[in-house]
């Protein structure tokens, strides 16, 4: 199989105002497991004003982690459109996280992975796969089988699975090794449809 990037596209990773350190934290993580992200410091910026720092950064996505009762809550997903931020769907509503501080397996806080692709999942949900193409085509990333994966030469793999039934969760492991490393992401549920 072969995968091809038809151009380097950038995506802005930040946080809601006022984010707690697991929020910060995350956010870190996660820029240094994607090659295509880069994180800001939101600062007082409003929704507008981060999609015009995205556009200043030749960004063309957003994402935006927000916190609930003081702590992780939410992943938001956006499109820059001619009026600003379009959602994209899901939203993903966090139960939990496990940053990469957590894990056995140190790795360095600051350690870039330079590729990423999703691990398919064989048996699970329609939701996960639904949600895995949905996260190939955000992060321009592809959805291999592990056996491809050993073949190629990507750093890590994203596997979206169901420990029970709705309840999924996003891990990121080492290649060849198979070594979780963080960050490990649980979700309580996924929001398909936004009441308008």
């Amino acid at each position: 199989m072969i995968w091809t990037l038809a151009k380097k596209s950038f995506i802005l990773l930040t946080t809601s105002r006022r984010p707690s350190k697991n929020t910060r934290t995350l956010c870190r993580d996660l820029s240094n497991t994607f090659p295509n992200v880069v994180r800001i410091n939101r600062g007082k910026l409003s929704l507008d004003g981060v999609a015009e720092k995205a556009l200043g950064l030749d960004a063309e996505k957003v994402i935006v982690i927000g916190k609930w009762r003081g702590d992780l809550g939410k992943i938001r997903f956006f499109r820059i459109g001619e009026k600003g931020l379009d959602v994209v769907l899901p939203l993903i509503c966090v139960k939990g996280v496990r940053l990469r501080r957590d894990f056995e397996e140190k790795v360095s806080r600051e350690r870039k992975m330079k590729s990423v692709a999703i691990a398919a999942s064989e048996r699970t949900s329609s939701e996960v796969k639904r949600l895995e193409n949905v996260l190939s085509e955000f992060f321009n990333i592809p959805v291999f089988s592990l056996k491809e994966i050993y073949s190629t030469r990507i750093d890590a793999a994203m596997q979206i699975s169901a420990d029970a039934p709705n309840r999924i969760v996003i891990t990121f492991k080492l290649i060849p090794d198979l070594v979780e490393v963080g960050p490990q992401i649980r979700v309580s549920h996924l929001v398909w449809e936004l009441n308008r």
